[in-house]
């Protein structure tokens, strides 16, 4: 689908209302492939892989403003008006912004390792990892994804995901990674995500990327969420507790 010159693979199963669902950095829509199995049976699954990541094309000034942009006009070129927002990672960022200068488009939100705007020297870290990119391609920075991203547990209990991690990160476009850990070292805090809206929180105890601090201080600031800690895992929520995942997202939603 080719939305703001940008052109964006897309993919959309089952009837129902709308589920939107936004992948974070080194990911792809592939990432909630558990998830959207099950929920396609009662929703319209919307997944998109942003522009530079997995099958989508480049674009010139990624960010998280021009992603959530994107996301807009995805649903446009749908048809739909409104829909359920999940994002993990830097995801959650844009599922923030979006929701943030969306209002109208966005039912209920949910974030899955929810991440804060970076400290400077974690926007400093991306700009290191961008760098390395371009000079050395994506297995230069693959095995820090999985050694740093991942719980000790999943590590040693399943190993097929971080098999997958790994894979996922491999398969990136280096430029399009680049772009995109560049568009996290300029990310800005979108502001707490309002009272009336809907919020489930669900994070990893042992995640160092998005730790649960993070998503307990978007939870007070909403007043009203619903906030899940996972024991024994790290950042990548819907693969390291797939199951746990897509239970409290068909709760929830």
């Amino acid at each position: 689908m080719n939305v703001n010159g940008a052109d964006l693979a897309v993919e959309v199963h089952g009837d129902g209302p709308a589920v939107l669902m936004v992948h974070g950095l080194g990911g792809t829509s592939n990432l909630y492939q558990v998830q959207a199995d099950s929920l396609a049976e009662r929703f319209r699954v919307i997944r998109v892989d942003s522009a530079g990541a997995g099958r989508s094309g480049l674009r010139e000034g990624i960010s998280i403003t021009t992603h959530a942009d994107d996301l807009a006009a995805v649903l446009g070129t749908l048809g739909v008006d409104t829909a359920a927002v999940v994002g993990h990672s830097m995801g959650t960022l844009v599922a923030r912004d979006f929701a943030r200068r969306y209002p109208a488009k966005v039912s209920t939100l949910a974030l899955l390792g929810a991440v804060a705007e970076p400290a400077e020297a974690g926007r400093q870290a991306q700009r290191d990892r961008a760098a390395l990119l371009r000079a050395q391609g994506t297995a230069a920075v693959a095995p820090g994804v999985v050694a740093n991203a991942l719980s000790e547990a999943t590590r040693r209990d399943k190993p097929e995901v971080a098999a997958f991690v790994r894979e996922l990160v491999m398969r990136q476009d280096p430029e399009g990674y680049a772009r995109n850990c560049e568009a996290l070292a300029a990310a800005e805090d979108p502001g707490p995500v309002p009272a009336q809206l809907p919020l489930l929180l669900v994070t990893g105890a042992d995640d160092k990327v998005g730790p649960p601090s993070v998503s307990e201080a978007l939870a007070a600031a909403h007043g009203n969420a619903t906030l899940d800690v996972l024991p024994g895992v790290g950042h990548w929520t819907p693969l390291e507790a797939a199951r746990e995942t897509t239970e409290l997202l068909l709760k929830f939603l």
